[in-house]
């Protein structure tokens, strides 16, 4: 027997030289595999595209519950002889990169981007996403992930920044990307415009204020922002509430707080009667959904009342002011001119930058956007229509299903998607002007030419990531072979915004889907459901977690019990007890190990041992469809109790007096029993605990393969 089977089982010991060996062995890549003879050249293509990692600093437990989750189906593609390619990457994450190295600064030097200047700011900026680059590589192979890191790719590098500029020119000759003036989320301790997804809602107190806006005006409204109302330009109703029927259509002038206002009142069915009194003021030019109600009724868009610094734009006392003083003084004012009829406290979701915290301001902004909802032309359909379609059609199937009716809901209610930024770093918009001449996609040449100042949206490069890093918009052999990619597999709380994304960009670039299916895990939570968070002091690190428990621990304790879209809590007990498994196994290799010197594997069965091995093939073929249905969680947990329960517990119990018996049948039987059924036992609890089983493995007295990593799947 191994010697090493003398100690218990030490992953501090054994992890990062497997991890190694799988490195250096090259069947990470399918290439080699092919060339090796370990798949055939025209087995089935099966890819996977890395949800690439932000290069902000270090991965957290939901990325190692990603890894671990995207693991298990690339080694078991891999077993079973796909033409399997898992293809690693990090995403630059413009806004997020640029705010952790200001803020660095900020701190270390007491200096801004401003006093290095554009250039010298990227180098520092590069320089950091290089270090964090290389800490989540390590993370990342730390978890065991069977990347083909040859083919490794960034959203910033040359290929990718060919790819984004050449999709861009696309979709501006096709009429789809254009410069317009339209309200934005708008940051203002930032200065750039941010994303939905970037925008998080923190519940506040507030309170809300109901006035008129002057003592003949013949309607309250109520509103929690009433420096707002220095620039409204309606007051809008319920077309069926009773109440203000008589005033609709009628306009009104007024002076509020030193500013002149010419109020109209429209009926409009978005309107909730029930909110307030059942009017509100509507400013177009400071809320997304008061901009809707004056472009469905005419109104102008024009009056702007505060700027990029959340400042107060009008005349009179208001002039100059912060937003938050501005509030107090007009509410001083209402109070003194007798207008003010209720406050009401409440709470609030305010909209705040995740990056900075800054307050949101909904601004109209003259920006890069794309259309959604115009006709692509020689398509027939809009970008709307094709995300739509992609799902209804059954090309993309959504894993858990119910996460397809967010999906439509979400596309229904989609706007044309602003993807120009006011930061430095990222990709610069590919514009640029010489007087009135205008280039699109591609630098010019030739004196005078300035580029556009503003960076593209991250999410526009990472919406082209399944095919930019296979090759596009070269045609090759990748591509061709792996693209649309078999699965992706990410978080559901970027449905809406990544995965959407890709689905949009490569309907317009290639007339096809990203991918065939769209699997969704949950949120990683502490043991008491609640969120991990530095303030709470719950965090987990995946590094920490691996070096006191061992990689394949974490990876079970993320995925048994984790069923798709859901959040699912995580402990150290839970890890703890599946390094207890992780032993076990060691100790179940050593036993049989022990007691099968010389087994005959082509030994008759007796029928009792006939019957165990018909059972494990029945298992082996449970395991092989929850895999394959995406019941990964399912198939972990009726592995980890078969090797316990049925296998340790009771087979190797049974077997003891078997193999001191004199029965020489009965013996020869059960040793080629025992071989067999550990030998399919490490085979189907490879993809769920890499390390554990290919150090095993390596014990084998009769193993077909070199490394478990590449042996058969059991059929």
């Amino acid at each position: 027997m191994d010697p090493k089977f003398e100690k218990p089982y030490a992953p501090q010991e054994t992890e990062a030289r497997i991890y190694a060996a799988w490195e250096k062995s090259g069947y990470f890549n399918p290439d080699t595999c092919i060339a090796d003879g370990i798949t055939a050249p025209d087995a089935e293509p099966y890819s996977i595209v890395l949800p690439p990692p932000n290069v902000t600093g270090r991965l957290h437990m939901g990325h190692a519950l990603m890894l671990a989750i995207e693991d298990v189906f690339v080694r078991f593609a891999r077993m079973r002889g796909k033409k399997t390619l898992w293809l690693p990457g990090t995403d630059h994450a413009a806004i997020a990169t640029q705010s952790v190295v200001e803020k660095q600064m900020k701190k270390e030097e007491e200096k801004s981007r401003h006093d290095l200047g554009r250039e010298e700011f990227l180098k520092r900026v590069a320089a950091f996403a290089t270090d964090s680059h290389d800490t989540i590589v390590q993370q990342v192979k730390v978890m065991g992930a069977s990347l083909d890191w040859s083919r490794e790719a960034f959203t910033l590098d040359e290929k990718r920044t060919h790819a984004v500029r050449t999709v861009f020119k696309q979709m501006y000759d096709a009429g789809l990307i254009y410069r317009g003036n339209r309200i934005v989320n708008w940051d203002p301790k930032g200065q750039t415009t941010i994303s939905d997804d970037e925008v998080v809602y923190e519940e506040r107190p507030a309170t809300l204020y109901t006035f008129r806006y002057s003592k003949d005006f013949p309607i309250a409204v109520s509103t929690t922002r009433p420096e707002t109302k220095v620039g409204d330009v309606a007051v809008a109703v319920h077309p069926e509430d009773a109440r203000y029927k008589e005033f609709v259509g009628k306009e009104y002038d007024a002076v509020f707080c030193d500013v002149p206002i010419h109020i109209r009142v429209v009926a409009d069915g978005e309107v909730d009667p029930a909110f307030g009194t059942g009017a509100v003021g509507v400013t177009p030019a400071h809320s997304q959904t008061d901009w809707d109600i004056a472009e469905r009724h005419n109104l102008s868009h024009e009056v702007i009342i505060i700027n990029e610094y959340a400042k107060m734009t009008v005349a009179g006392r208001l002039a100059g002011m912060k937003t938050t003083d501005a509030r107090e003084a007009v509410v001083e004012w209402l109070r003194a001119e007798g207008l003010l009829e209720k406050e009401e406290a409440i709470r609030q979701n305010v909209s705040t930058a995740e990056r900075t915290g800054g307050i949101i301001e909904p601004l109209p902004k003259l920006q890069w956007w794309i259309d959604v909802t115009k006709e692509i032309p020689g398509r027939g359909k809009s970008l709307k229509q094709l995300m739509l379609a992609a799902v209804d059609t059954g090309a993309i199937t959504i894993v858990p299903d119910h996460f397809e009716k967010v999906y439509r809901n979400w596309i229904t209610n989609l706007r044309d998607w602003c993807i120009s930024r006011q930061i430095w770093y990222g990709h610069r918009v590919p514009v640029w002007y010489r007087g009135e001449e205008v280039q699109i996609g591609t630098e010019p040449t030739g004196a005078g030419w300035v580029q556009d100042e503003d960076t593209l949206d991250t999410w526009f490069s990472s919406g082209i990531w399944t095919f930019s890093t296979l090759g596009w918009p070269d045609t090759t052999k990748d591509f061709n072979t792996y693209h649309p990619t078999a699965l992706l597999e990410t978080g559901y709380d970027i449905l809406p915004f990544w995965v959407a994304r890709m689905i949009l960009m490569t309907e317009f670039a290639l007339g096809t889907v990203p991918f065939k299916t769209v699997y969704l895990h949950g949120l990683v939570r502490d043991a008491q459901g609640r969120k991990m968070s530095k303030s709470l002091g719950n965090n987990m690190d995946p590094l920490d977690v691996t070096a006191a428990y061992g990689a394949d621990a974490a990876r079970m304790a993320l995925i048994v019990g984790n069923t798709p879209g859901t959040d699912m809590r995580i402990s150290e007990d839970k890890i703890k007890g599946y390094k207890h498994f992780s032993n076990k196994l060691w100790n179940i290799a050593r036993f049989i190990f022990e007691n099968t010197q010389a087994a005959d594997a082509s030994a008759p069965l007796t029928e009792q041992d006939a019957t165990h091995l018909t059972a494990l093939t029945l298992l082996a073929a449970d395991v092989t469809k929850d895999i394959e249905e995406y019941r990964v969680y399912m198939a972990a947990e009726k592995l980890y109790h078969y090797a316990w329960h049925e296998l340790a517990d009771k087979i190797l119990e049974e077997s003891k007096p078997i193999l001191k018996g004199e029965d020489a049948a009965a013996v020869a039987s059960r040793k080629a029993l025992l071989l067999a059924m550990f030998d399919t036992t490490l085979r189907l609890l490879h993809p769920f605990m890499p390390f554990v089983t290919e150090e095993i493995w390596q014990a084998h007295p009769q193993k077909d393969a070199s490394l478990l990593m590449v042996a058969r799947w059991p059929s």
